[in-house]
């Protein structure tokens, strides 16, 4: 057991990608505001087979900050920050909450060939069932998230995967935040709808269960997300502006 322990690699040397492999993806100006984690080649897919829309997501990051008073604001993941960050995707020409159904047909045959008779025919309805994207355009799935509980990325790497399975994208995309405890601790207390602080603090608001690149990553590792390249996109505290 020791001997097959010493032979064996991480799963995230096997599935994901060097940093000298994706450290050319994001411009210049983007690299100290945001992170990049690219899995099964999803930098690479991006670059060859959707380079106008990768384009397209590096004008919305450009534009897209958060400032220290909306993070300290009532509301969670539909928070104003957020509803830009839509409208900024919106104006790249991608579709919003794109949803895949599909019904399985299935055709059995007897005997050898091309003119083989069939037998049976199964028609399973809702096979693909109603899963959600945020945003779509061409070949890649765009998602963001802010504020939800974790499990949201298991909704949306399983999304991902069905899209994926289906022919439908070639790679998925997700923006999410990757900012420490003692970040939103250095933000004190939050602010009630009128601006007044509250005896509520920043940090307890962004607490344990809810969503972080870490938790993603490791949902990734776990293969919610079956064979589709995922590039996940943290949000670093240098996207973060003063008020």
């Amino acid at each position: 057991m020791s001997r097959l322990s010493n032979l064996a690699r991480r799963i995230d040397d096997a599935v994901f990608d060097s940093d000298r492999l994706v450290e050319d993806l994001l411009p210049a100006d983007l690299r100290d505001r945001y992170s990049v984690t690219s899995y099964r080649s999803a930098a690479a897919v991006l670059q060859q087979r959707a380079p106008e829309e990768l384009a397209a997501i590096m004008r919305v990051l450009r534009q897209f900050t958060i400032s220290r008073s909306e993070i300290r604001a009532p509301g969670g993941n539909r928070m104003s920050a957020t509803t830009r960050f839509a409208q900024y995707a919106a104006a790249e020409n991608f579709h919003e909450e794109v949803r895949i159904k599909a019904d399985l047909l299935v055709q059995l045959t007897a005997g050898k060939g091309d003119s083989a008779p069939e037998v049976d025919r199964i028609i399973r309805e809702d096979f693909i069932h109603n899963h959600m994207v945020d945003f779509w355009r061409a070949r890649v799935a765009f998602d963001y998230e802010w504020n939800s509980k974790d499990q949201t990325y298991d909704r949306d790497l399983y999304a991902f995967r069905s899209f994926f399975e289906a022919g439908v994208i070639d790679v998925g995309v997700i923006v999410t935040r990757e900012l420490s405890n003692d970040f939103f601790k250095s933000l004190g207390n939050c602010l009630d709808k009128f601006g007044n602080e509250t005896d509520k603090t920043v940090s307890a608001k962004f607490g344990a269960s809810t969503t972080g690149t870490h938790k993603l990553i490791s949902r990734i590792a776990a293969g919610r997300s079956g064979g589709c390249p995922v590039l996940v996109l943290g949000i670093l505290p240098g996207n973060i502006t003063p008020d």
